[in-house]
């Protein structure tokens, strides 16, 4: 039987995927068991990748390959469909990805895959010996060649939109001050507050290494994790990633001293993970089609977000598991002690252990530092004693050496400006999202003045997964992620709900001290 066009076009993307996933499972292991001794080669072996899939993501084949199976499906004499009308949103995304692509040199991407590996080795020293003069030189590098593919990229938008689109589809900098304008206005005299009604003693104890594995796979077991496609691993800094259709790999860190660090970091990546599992795969027939891909990193990290957050963090999470803690040496007397420990609300120097309220700042001073760094001059040279500056003005922490300060976060070590800001759209979207998954439960009869709490009490947190399933994880990249927010709850998106909930959460804490 003659294959049809969107076959032959399918069969290619197969392959192309193939090759994508060998690039992340060099990736993965780069970070979680790759002696540092392997660094060179691994970053010839990721060159050769990145070479292969922009050649294949460019070339001559796969545009006729897109424009065959256009013709195809407009020729064909059917009535509109929804999967015909999915099929012509897969190649206008397919369309202008073959576009971005083919207007970079292929030298640039050998250079800049090589300069990633390049960064992360250095950053990994440079952060061991608390030294960023070491990074340094690689940071400049990194920048140059970014600089360069968006001016290769040649869009009408700023060095930094243009770095932050594969991120965040039609993000503008305007947009994100106006969504974030509320935020900086609030959330410090948020953090005044917590401040003085809460104080933030320090650890002094401590979960065993074995302990911690113990409570990370109980939390994932009691989530639903399916062993038999998932693997939990340690690096240096919590990922996730998907190397297959039924290939979900997730990573977690032990941080000496602070108890919670494994576990809340296993429930954020579980949550991205978990979104990966629910995207529209259809048996894998999307996988390697657009559709099957994440609708935004901001709605990815609106996900994480909401399980190490919304659940984890909640006191009725505490209610229920605090004594799984006890078993393990946690000094609770009860769900209220273990709540207020999982809460601290004071502001820290590190942004993945940073409580609710602080964590916006964390990410502000980044997206303002990566802007000033591609686009306004700012001296690479200059970005630490520029970083501590802005710690101390907004979060009044001063940190002692550059591994707690502008060299604790993997990102720009590989390259990836314009992610940063993903994150705090995961808080503003995961919010959002929340208050109508609250609506929705309380109509299907969950009688509770907080019912996703309720179904946490009542350990049916999958409940609450169906409606993430059902709701946000089928869209893929049919819509950017305003419009899935729009479409979900029937509103904009806006800072409002997250600061509801901040301020909501606050109240009661500080209440019971």
């Amino acid at each position: 039987m003659t294959k049809t066009s969107w076959q032959k076009l399918g069969e290619y993307l197969h392959e192309t995927q193939l090759l994508g996933s060998i690039y992340n499972t060099l990736y993965w292991d780069q970070n979680t068991s790759m002696p540092s001794g392997a660094a060179t080669w691994r970053g010839e072996q990721i060159s050769l990748l990145a070479k292969s899939l922009h050649a294949r993501q460019c070339s001559a084949e796969f545009v006729d390959l897109i424009q065959g199976a256009r013709q195809e499906l407009e020729t064909e004499i059917v009535p509109p469909t929804n999967l015909n009308n999915e099929k012509l949103k897969n190649l206008e995304l397919l369309e202008l990805e073959s576009n971005r692509q083919k207007r970079l040199d292929s030298k640039l991407v050998v250079q800049l895959a090589k300069a990633q590996t390049d960064g992360y080795a250095l950053w990994q020293r440079a952060k061991a010996t608390n030294s960023f003069k070491q990074f340094a030189p690689a940071l400049k590098r990194l920048i140059h060649l970014r600089q360069e593919q968006a001016k290769q990229l040649n869009e009408s938008r700023s060095i930094w939109e243009t770095l932050a689109q594969p991120y965040e589809p039609d993000l503008t900098i305007q947009r994100l001050n106006e969504l974030f304008q509320p935020l900086r206005d609030r959330l410090p005299e948020m953090i005044f507050q917590a401040r003085d009604s809460m104080s933030r003693q320090p650890f002094t104890w401590d979960f065993k290494e074995t302990s911690q594995k113990k409570l990370c796979n109980l939390l994932l077991s009691e989530w639903g994790r399916d062993e038999k496609i998932t693997c939990l691993a340690r690096s240096p800094h919590p990922f996730s990633i998907t190397l297959g259709p039924q290939d979900f790999r997730l990573t977690t860190r032990i941080v000496a001293g602070q108890p919670f660090s494994c576990f809340l970091a296993t429930a954020h990546e579980w949550g991205h993970s978990l979104y990966e599992q629910g995207l529209p795969l259809q048996n894998h027939h999307w996988f390697a089609w657009p559709l099957g891909q994440a609708t935004s990193m901001g709605v990815h990290e609106s996900q994480s977000l909401f399980w190490e957050n919304r659940v984890a963090r909640s006191q009725a999470f505490s209610d229920r598991f605090w004594k799984n803690f006890v078993k393990e040496g946690a000094p609770f007397r009860s769900g209220l002690d273990c709540w207020r420990a999982m809460n601290p609300l004071s502001p820290g120097l590190n942004r993945v252990e940073a409580d609710e309220l602080s964590y916006g700042l964390h990410i502000l001073i980044r997206t303002d530092l990566e802007i000033a760094l591609l686009q306004e001059d700012l001296d690479v040279l200059d970005l630490p004693s520029e970083w501590n500056a802005r710690y101390e003005k907004l979060l009044g922490v001063m940190p002692m050496n550059d591994s707690e300060g502008c060299l604790q976060d993997v990102h720009w070590s590989e390259g990836s400006f314009g992610y940063f800001p993903s994150y705090l759209l995961g808080h503003l979207i995961s919010a959002q999202l929340s208050e109508s998954m609250s609506s929705w439960l309380a109509s299907q009869g969950v009688q509770s003045e907080d019912p996703i709490g309720e179904c946490i009490k009542e350990g049916k947190e999958l409940k609450l997964l169906s409606w993430l399933r059902s709701k946000v994880h089928h869209y893929g990249r049919k819509v950017n992620a305003e419009q899935l927010v729009q479409e979900v709850t029937g509103q904009a998106l806006t800072s409002h709900p997250f600061l509801n909930y901040l301020e909501t959460k606050l109240n009661i804490l500080t209440s019971t001290f």
